[in-house]
């Protein structure tokens, strides 16, 4: 079993305002040549007996099975091709086409040294899936070398910071013309990218990697554009996603592909759902100290938040809406991300 990381303290952050705006939780979720990815993987069978019109006695000495908590890969397996290489091992690329959606769209893949290591052979992983900033069509930023996340998660594991997680960063847009942002929803008479992202992206990670029965090794984070989808897939699919990272964000869905449909895109819209009260989530917004535009945007969107979604705010001092600057939030925001996620785990 992977030793499991100490969980990351909510010690102030130093020139940092971490309030927690909302009621606490309540008790009550391209085609290419293969890779390693495929060496990590394993195909699962289960074998049925038939039924007997009499049942036996069951024997005195027999126990229930015990709950299992990790879910190997169902398959089947997706062939992958090396995007590029990091310090932390290759960034996987294929192209997904959703069943469920009808949306083809390039999807990109880190897998944690430890995946790939024997010793973890039975152990699932938590999810990270991370949406960019801008248009992001034909491309995502979480996997060049302005947001290295990949190597600082595993700087991170090793000092007991951060869970080592399986990220996944789709492209968010079929076309780089702004005129037609899809904005992360099924906008009606268009490609329902939000069935790709909510319902296709999930099943293809559980098809092809060893991750955690349930919601609670699942998260989402993005930056600027990626921030708004990031809060509306959690919002919206609580079920899915137990946490999300939105960084720097917006929260009304502008894009002229709704002219005519304003019951749908109010339906979309996280100024909306935030304050809908019916998404046991959990969210850290932040915002750049530098931008009074920008906190004020966020704060008041926090402000809306009710239970039991919960919604912490960090303010990144003298931070701009800039890619630099949400590079060095991205110690922050791991921590936040594995004290709020289930971490590794074998049966």
């Amino acid at each position: 079993m992977l030793p499991q990381p100490r969980p990351a303290a909510r010690r102030p952050l130093a020139a940092v305002a971490l309030l927690a705006l909302a009621v606490p939780l309540t008790a009550c979720g391209s085609a290419g040549t293969g890779t390693g990815a495929g060496d990590a993987r394993a195909a699962i069978s289960a074998n049925q007996g038939s039924g007997s019109a009499t049942p036996s006695a069951p024997a005195s000495s027999s126990a229930p099975p015990k709950p299992t908590k990790v879910l190997m890969p169902t398959g089947p397996a997706t062939q992958f091709s090396k995007a590029r290489d990091t310090s932390a091992g290759p960034i996987l690329m294929t192209t997904l086409a959703g069943p469920k959606s009808g949306v083809s769209g390039k999807v990109w893949v880190w897998l944690p040294p430890q995946y790939n290591d024997p010793k973890y052979a039975n152990t699932g992983f938590p999810v990270l899936t991370l949406y960019a900033g801008g248009q992001s069509a034909g491309y995502n930023t979480w996997t060049d070398n302005q947001l290295p996340i990949q190597e600082i998660d595993q700087q991170m594991v090793t000092q007991g910071k951060a869970h080592p997680f399986i990220m996944i960063m789709p492209v968010q847009n079929l076309d780089s013309n702004e005129a037609k942002a899809l904005e992360c929803a099924d906008i009606p008479g268009q490609p329902k990218i939000g069935t790709w992202m909510s319902q296709d992206i999930p099943d293809f990670v559980r098809a092809n990697f060893r991750t955690l029965k349930g919601r609670d090794g699942w998260a989402v984070m993005g930056a600027s554009t990626g921030a708004f989808c990031s809060a509306k897939l959690a919002l919206q699919h609580p079920d899915v996603f137990k946490a999300a990272v939105p960084i720097d964000g917006y929260w009304n869905p502008d894009s002229p592909l709704w002219k005519g449909h304003e019951q749908e895109r109010l339906a979309n819209s996280p100024d909306q759902l935030i304050g809908t009260g019916t998404a046991d989530v959990r969210m850290l917004a932040t915002a750049g100290g530098a931008n009074g535009y920008e906190t004020k945007l966020v704060k008041n969107w926090i402000a809306k938040a009710k239970a039991p979604t919960t919604v912490e705010y960090y303010e990144q001092p003298g931070g701009k809406h800039l890619t630099s600057d949400f590079k060095k939030m991205i110690p922050t925001t791991l921590e936040w991300l594995t004290a709020n996620t289930a971490g590794p785990e074998a049966d």
